[in-house]
């Protein structure tokens, strides 16, 4: 990775920044200063992010540590509900009657809701969650696809003060019956279908299957778009428009303690069932105060693009966070490159988003088809780019710096997880920006680089990414399962939350993370990233994807494996495996010679674009790959499988098994 320092803060952003703001509010002389003070007075700092909320009764104790750090609850005493920040804030101001969801379907259809609109939805929505016996502490799956009604959900479930459980709508019936059986959800809001690439998918038959595997299910309630045919269930199913126009019920806002649970997010663990992170509304309401506002700068007059399902992390981030800040969000049904090859690029400029969220892959998979007639567009509405998902590789970020950003608009890397609640490292756009680099990490959230016992590793050391201390977005355990959530993040490393990064940080500050830990390779005991090696395939210009895993060797430990996908006009051969053999030697020298190359036409990826090296390896060595609900793509693993044993059968050198 280059060290050069590519692009440099205009001074009108500095000045117009929230950081900025925040900066001059609390006495304070620059960001590094409000890194160090927040590292020295935690208790000043988070004080001040909670001083951004409303709360019904003001907290009599910040933190109440008497479980122990991982077990930490915060704002004791106090009392609020998202609804109360995201929605009712509003009224009688001049959001009310701003935009606050502007939707596009795949068939281009435009549908725009206004913060009256919205509220008006959610408000009659939670009446008739209440009338059909949905309340208090009842967890409520959500299993919808990007609509408007899918953030109405969100906020009526809060608002009620049940708990959201977001399902990704891609989910099959296994995939729904395990994370609700798990929660005890009582009622789920789903649809009878949606649209993907011109493909009808049924939402409410998948559900119906899972159904019979959950006992406790007792209410489901159905948007009909009238796509599919969508038999109702007597006594158990209702229909969405009908509840939301007959119930006219108890529409307040429940006042509730701080930390009252908000949501169950699932993340999938390596082996077993997957796993319930609970997050409250105090402490998703503070992250994102933290996150969105200060640190990726999104304002009341932003207009966002992030594509993603609500069944991931960064949905409900946009559905609370853009809500809590008083902007915009466009959410559209599809994916960014249909129905038109160039649908992201058109969608800036059409709507004249100012903020855009983007994954790497997504980033490769345009390079791979040709830009989608990018440099037609004029995007110059843009003023930020967020990104997370996947680790950078150089020619990915230089070209969506070039071509997206037009060496104008910052990318602000964003990194963290489902357990974190939001970020723990980010970009700011107060600082120079690096390629591929995290400018810092997120003030509060008191992050380190260390070795396998907890110790700090010097600049450019690669270690363990770890919190040393709790961070009031954490994750407040597993669902039900303390003693897991312990093994999880507390136990690996004792006295700090390990998050399960790969990373270093070079001389200037700057951080980058390699990879997932799990995903590390050892090679004649060095520890390498996977980043490491895919970036020098990509590099070639013949490779759009990669990913680089450890295969068992009984000499150096492990050796290499890659898996590729190919750009459209390449071909495979003997003389291209050469070629990309010898780049990876070059770059990291002889140990790291590849036991193999094998091109695929895709790899596996969760739908918020995840490359998932775990079940690659496993694919590879003919392992059981684990936990698979998450996966897009599962025919992937099957050509990967048999791509591998048609190099064992050819005696190839390096035979991973």
């Amino acid at each position: 990775m280059t060290d050069a320092f590519v692009w440099h803060p205009p001074q009108s952003l500095v000045d117009q920044a929230n950081l900025t703001q925040f900066i001059k509010e609390n006495d304070l002389d620059n960001f590094d200063h409000l890194l160090s003070a927040a590292t020295a007075n935690s208790d000043w700092f988070w004080n001040a992010i909670l001083a951004r909320l409303m709360f019904y009764l003001p907290f009599t104790k910040l933190r109440d540590e008497s479980r122990g750090i991982p077990f930490t609850k915060w704002c004791v005493g106090g009392q609020t509900n998202v609804a109360l920040n995201c929605l009712d804030r509003y009224r009688s101001t001049p959001v009310w009657n701003k935009d606050a969801i502007i939707f596009e379907s795949e068939a281009g259809v435009v549908e725009r809701w206004t913060y009256q609109r919205l509220t008006d939805e959610v408000d009659a929505l939670a009446a008739g969650l209440r009338a059909i016996g949905c309340g208090r502490g009842q967890v409520v799956g959500i299993y919808l696809p990007n609509l408007p009604q899918a953030i109405a959900s969100i906020l009526a479930v809060a608002k009620i003060g049940a708990v959201a459980l977001p399902l990704f709508s891609g989910f099959g019936a296994a995939a729904l019956a395990s994370r609700l059986s798990d929660a005890g959800a009582t009622t789920v809001i789903t649809a009878d279908g949606t649209s993907r690439r011109g493909r009808l998918v049924p939402l409410k038959a998948t559900l119906d299957e899972a159904a019979a595997q959950l006992p406790d299910l007792a209410r489901v309630v159905v948007l009909q778009s009238g796509k599919l045919d969508c038999p109702f269930v007597p006594g158990r199913d209702h229909d969405y428009q009908e509840l939301v126009l007959s119930e006219s019920g108890d529409r307040s806002t429940e006042v509730l303690e701080a930390e009252h649970p908000l949501m169950l997010m699932y993340t999938s663990g390596t082996t077993g069932k997957p796993k319930g992170t609970v997050h409250s509304h105090v402490g998703f309401l503070a992250k994102l105060i933290l996150d969105m506002e200060l640190m990726l700068d999104l304002k009341p007059s932003d207009r966002l693009l992030w594509i993603s399902d609500m069944g991931w992390l960064v949905g409900p981030i946009i559905a609370v966070g853009t809500t809590l800040i008083g902007a915009t969000m466009l959410i559209v049904e599809g994916g960014p490159d249909y129905p038109d090859p160039g649908r992201l690029w058109r969608l800036i400029d059409e709507h004249q988003l100012t903020f855009l969220g983007m994954a790497p892959t997504i980033a490769r998979a345009f390079i791979k088809s040709g830009g989608g007639g990018i440099d037609q567009r004029d995007l110059s509405s843009l003023r930020v780019l967020a990104s997370t998902g996947e680790a950078w590789t150089p020619e990915a970020w230089h070209w969506v710096f070039e071509k997206v950003c037009r060496r104008r608009v910052p990318i602000l890397n964003y990194s963290g997880g489902t357990e974190v609640g939001g970020g723990i490292l980010c970009g700011s756009v107060l600082h120079r920006m690096k390629p591929c680099a995290f400018t810092t990490c997120i003030p509060g959230m008191s992050a380190d680089v260390v070795d396998e016992l907890g110790r700090s590793l010097p600049a450019d050391k690669v270690g363990e990414l770890v919190l040393r201390d709790h961070s009031i977005g954490l994750s407040r355990s597993l669902w039900n399962d303390d003693e897991r959530y312990l093994q999880s993040y507390w136990e690996k490393i004792p006295g700090v939350w390990c998050q399960g990064d790969w990373t270093y940080k070079d001389s200037d500050g700057y951080w980058y993370i390699l990879g997932r830990s799990d995903d590390t390779l050892k090679i004649a005991g060095k520890r390498t990233g996977p980043s490491e090696i895919e970036e020098l395939l990509t590099g070639t210009g013949k490779v759009a994807e990669a990913a680089a895993i450890g295969i068992p060797d009984p000499v150096k430990g492990q050796s290499v494996g890659c898996v590729v996908v190919l750009m459209p006009d390449v071909a495979w051969s003997d003389q291209l495996a050469k070629q990309l053999e010898a780049v990876i030697i070059d770059g990291l020298g002889a140990p790291y010679r590849p036991s193999f190359i094998i091109p695929v036409a895709d790899l596996p990826k969760t739908r918020n674009m995840k490359v998932m090296r775990r079940v690659i390896r496993a694919a590879c060595l003919q392992q059981d790959p684990g936990d698979l609900t998450s996966i897009v793509n599962p025919e992937t693993l099957d050509a990967i499988a048999q791509a591998t044993a048609e190099v064992r059968q050819v005696g190839s050198k390096g035979d991973p098994a």
